[in-house]
């Protein structure tokens, strides 16, 4: 019989993977991991658990447990606060403090849920790991492991796992993505499972809810500064410290007046200047191509020319056609075949061949009519 090392959360859609594995015929271990530690870590602004009897991460592990009960599974509890500190949140934090955005969760799965946790469920001798992503996985014998994405479109994950190497993916399984949230709920409902109507976790990857501009000031000083109109240089407000906003954000201006809503669309970081522009639609939004760095190709074949295929610059943004090619060995060329609205510095590009993920990189820089468009 294969061991299969599944992260249990407490949430509803690793117990059904859970459940799916064990009808599978596997060998099922479920491991419960720990990434954070609040007083450790100095989360104290910001942080809504302050006063509560006990933590959202305690609860969860309390419904690990009872999930683990009621399947007939072991578990176990694992740390990996240090690694996640040392690859995860110095890197998150450290990108925030030069005004640029990036995504914890992407990170989260290429060092916590698929290297360190991998690496100890190698240790006691397993043959896959497991997590309740929306996504698929196909293996093949003596050819890549290829990735594809959920089949709910609505809840498809490959976005956040575009790091994934071939030696990682050809070691997971992902039990659950065949199937819908629907489908996911109904058949926890079916089967009794204690956290069946659990409500999703949202926030930040292991840490969770958190208002984010108090929970910043933990590690970044807040440094207040001019919001400029890009159109015709006038001071227009005063934002709270440019790493609080993303580009293409809307709500939390506080600009008054007349007219379109009021949106970012540049940071100066070394003048401290947050640019904002009037209607969504607006020029300054606008890109033509980019650079991708820190480019994590899935097909163990790169491209050795142009190459036409789709990309997302977000998650839940829809599919954008492009053409990419290799700079050198993690570095891509990415053009738009339309322009596209708010591709913002520090976040990732994920690249698909109609439903197959192809990997993805971190946007470095931005291009319109052939310049780079600093302002991002």
């Amino acid at each position: 019989m294969e061991r299969v090392v599944l992260g249990l959360s407490g949430g509803v859609d690793s117990a059904v993977a859970a459940y799916v594995l064990k009808k599978q015929g596997y060998e099922v271990i479920g491991v419960f991991m720990r990434n954070w530690d609040s007083s450790l870590n100095n989360d104290i602004l910001g942080n809504p658990n302050n006063d509560a009897d006990i933590c959202p991460q305690e609860q969860d592990y309390n419904d690990a447990k009872k999930v683990a009960e009621h399947l007939g599974i072991e578990l176990r509890r694992v740390d990996f606060i240090k690694e996640y500190w040392d690859y995860v949140f110095t890197y998150f934090v450290d990108e925030y403090a030069k005004g640029r955005t990036p995504n914890p969760d992407i990170l989260c799965n290429k060092h916590i849920k698929f290297k360190a946790f991998l690496d100890y469920a190698k240790s006691i001798d397993a043959n896959y790991i497991a997590t309740g992503h929306y996504a698929r996985v196909e293996h093949h014998e003596n050819a890549d492991s290829i990735m594809l994405r959920g089949v709910d479109n609505n809840k498809d994950q490959t976005y956040f796992l575009c790091q994934l190497n071939q030696f990682q993916l050809q070691s997971s399984l992902f039990p659950i993505g065949n199937m819908t949230k629907p489908e996911v709920r109904q058949l926890a409902e079916e089967l009794n499972i204690p956290v069946a109507h659990k409500k999703d976790s949202t926030g930040i990857c292991f840490i969770g809810e958190r208002d984010f501009r108090e929970f910043l000031k933990n590690y970044i000083p807040a440094k207040s500064g001019k919001m400029v109109n890009i159109a015709d240089g006038k001071v227009v407000g005063e934002h709270q410290g440019i790493m609080y906003y993303t580009i293409g954000q809307r709500k939390g201006l506080n600009i008054g007046g007349a007219g379109d809503a009021w949106f970012v669309v540049g940071k100066e970081y070394e003048n401290n200047i947050l640019y904002v522009c009037q209607g969504d639609s607006n020029q300054w939004l606008m890109s033509e191509g980019a650079i991708i760095t820190d480019v994590n190709w899935i097909p163990s074949q790169k491209p050795d020319k142009e190459y036409d295929c789709t990309a997302k610059f977000r998650y839940r943004q829809k599919d954008n056609d492009v053409s990419i090619h290799f700079m050198d060995e993690n570095t891509i060329y990415v053009t738009f075949k339309k322009p596209v609205k708010a591709v913002t510095p520090g976040q990732a590009a994920v690249f698909y061949q109609g439903d197959v993920c192809l990997g993805g990189g971190t946007i470095d820089k931005v291009y319109k009519n052939g310049k780079e468009l600093t302002y991002l």
